[in-house]
C-alpha cells in the first residue's frame, strides 16, 4: 500500500505547458514510494495512457483510459489511483477549456512509474 503524502496547496497554472509540468510533479510528490526518476529502463513493463478531465477547482471530474497496456494491465488502475491521490491540481479558470490533459505513465518492472512529461528534455 503506497504511503499517503499530504501535498501542499496546488499553484494555479498560467498556461497548459506549465499545468502539465505541475501535474506531473504532483503525481510524483503524492506517491514517492511508487515512482522512479532518472533514465527510463528498457524494456518498460507497461505504458498506460490516461485522459484526465478536471472541474474548475482542479478536482478530478473523469479519468478515461486512452490506452491499456497489453501486459501488466493492473498498472492502469495504479495510474488512475495516482491521478486521484495527486488532486486537486489548482484552479483551472485561467486555462482554456476543455480542462483536460493526457498523461502517459512509464512503468518499470517493479510497477513504479514516471510521468512521461518528466522524461521530456
Amino acid at each position: 500500500m503506497p504511503r499517503v503524502v499530504k501535498l501542499p496547496p496546488p499553484r494555479n497554472a498560467r498556461n497548459w505547458d506549465e499545468f502539465r509540468l505541475q501535474a506531473a510533479q504532483r503525481l510524483v510528490q503524492a506517491q514517492p514510494d511508487s515512482i522512479y526518476l532518472g533514465p527510463v529502463p528498457e524494456p518498460l513493463l507497461a505504458i498506460p495512457v490516461l485522459e484526465v478531465e478536471l472541474n474548475g477547482d482542479g478536482s478530478v471530474r473523469r479519468v478515461t483510459v486512452v490506452r491499456h497496456p497489453t501486459q501488466a494491465r493492473d498498472t492502469t488502475q495504479i495510474a488512475i489511483d495516482a491521478v486521484h491521490r495527486a488532486a486537486p491540481y489548482g484552479a483551472m479558470h485561467a486555462l482554456s477549456r476543455p480542462w483536460k490533459w493526457t498523461e502517459v505513465f512509464l512503468f518499470d518492472e517493479q510497477r513504479r512509474f514516471k510521468p512521461r512529461m518528466l522524461d521530456v528534455d
